[in-house]
């Protein structure tokens, strides 16, 4: 844990909310990000109980099942089998998905049925749409519904809504996230800190932004630009990929003239993925090799996964938040940043405890009713800034503000 507020982590819980509530809670995907979130909400002592859920949970890393004695319940479930998925979560205060964002439709729409909070990782816009199906039945039963509560989507969509309301007229607001190791190795710098496939369809899904006030797409890994950081991190590169910023687009259409979300990488990224991208070596696409039928994508994943995939390194992550215009009649701008680094002493990667936590602090913050909005809403519309960015604090993710 980073530093000195990450070692006092929940130390002296003892507020009235926590004392007074209760809760079990369901946790959805045993990779690397759901088991980041179920030990954050071990936690905390005013979790009585985690199940953690996944087809395989016979290999949980020991700095959960340590923490977990007595109060982590592993449980094998298909998300497909949507009867046992409503049997799992019933009872529970609240479900947090980090599974495939493809499941996320279905798994809102059970966990409204079961009476559930419910919130996920997201990263894809239009399964967001499809949950704001259900606002008025969530709302009806006094439940909330957060989808992208990770990182990006999740952190930044919070920042940059507090950013927002900070100026009377907001011009432009840009949003930097990237996930990288610390010690960079060429051909592309990059080593996994999440899913790999998923890396990938952000590389390949159009960005949704705006321009001139209008939702537009914009292709992914163009308009390549320079983001300055302090060192050692120094100067990356920064381009569009999809999903980063959930529905916002949308709800500041006509409002902002320009909103957008890149990612960041080392210097040098982008000249090599996007040649690969653009010979198919990352399509869906099946083609005939030697009278074989073969998804590029499945191939190029097995080829480099090993090369990429590095049990022993260490990553950070980067952020940087700027959300420009006028206050007061005059010019105004509010940066947040942020650098994590890998957690050394439980060997959790910064991305899980950016993104991991993420998912929890929202799942705790339903449970215990300091969310107070009911129904269907993105972080930016549904998590209050300051609580959300005090539990970031607890844990040594601190950010900065300009």
């Amino acid at each position: 844990m980073n530093g000195p507020a990450g070692r006092g982590y929940f130390r002296g819980l003892s507020s009235i909310i926590f004392q007074r509530v209760v809760m079990d809670m369901l946790v959805l995907g045993a990779g690397l990000q759901g088991c980041a979130c179920a030990y954050d909400l071990l936690r905390n002592p005013a979790v009585t109980k985690v199940t953690l859920a996944d087809l395989r949970t016979d290999s949980l890393p020991a700095w959960l099942t340590e923490a977990g004695k007595g109060r982590l319940f592993p449980m094998r479930l298909d998300v497909t089998d949507h009867p046992a998925v409503l049997g799992a979560m019933r009872g529970h205060a609240a479900v947090m998905s980090a599974i495939p964002y493809y499941f996320n439709a279905d798994m809102a729409r059970l966990a409204v049925e079961a009476g559930c909070h419910f919130s996920d990782l997201g990263g894809n816009t239009e399964i967001v749409f499809e949950q704001k199906k259900l606002h008025q039945t969530a709302a009806s039963k006094g439940l909330s519904v957060i989808p992208d509560c990770g990182l990006a989507p999740g952190m930044v969509n919070i920042l940059a809504a507090e950013g927002i309301r900070r100026l009377d007229r907001t011009e432009r607001v840009k949003i930097y996230v990237g996930g990288l190791p610390q010690q960079p190795e060429p051909p592309l710098n990059y080593q996994i800190v999440y899913s790999l496939e998923g890396a990938l369809d952000y590389y390949t899904t159009p960005s949704w932004v705006l321009r001139g006030g209008k939702p537009t797409q914009v292709d992914a890994l163009s308009e390549l630009e320079e983001v300055e950081f302090p060192e050692p991190v120094g100067t990356l590169e920064a381009f569009h990929t999809g999903g980063g910023i959930s529905t916002m687009p949308f709800a500041w259409e006509g409002k902002i003239a320009t909103m957008e979300y890149k990612t960041l990488r080392y210097p040098g990224h982008v000249a090599v993925m996007r040649p690969i991208r653009e010979l198919g070596l990352i399509s869906n696409e099946p083609i005939t090799v030697k009278g074989q039928r073969v998804v590029p994508r499945d191939l190029f994943i097995a080829a480099v996964h090993p090369k990429l995939f590095k049990p022993k390194g260490q990553d950070l992550v980067a952020l940087k938040v700027e959300v420009s215009g006028t206050r007061n009649g005059k010019p105004a701008s509010t940066t947040f940043q942020l650098i994590d680094r890998f957690d050394a002493d439980r060997g959790i990667s910064a991305m899980m405890r950016t993104t991991g936590y993420s998912l929890s602090i929202t799942g705790q913050m339903q449970a215990d009713g300091r969310v107070t909005e009911k129904g269907v809403h993105t972080p930016d519309e549904a998590m209050p800034f300051k609580p959300y960015v005090d539990e970031l604090a607890k844990r040594g993710i601190l950010i900065e503000e300009k």
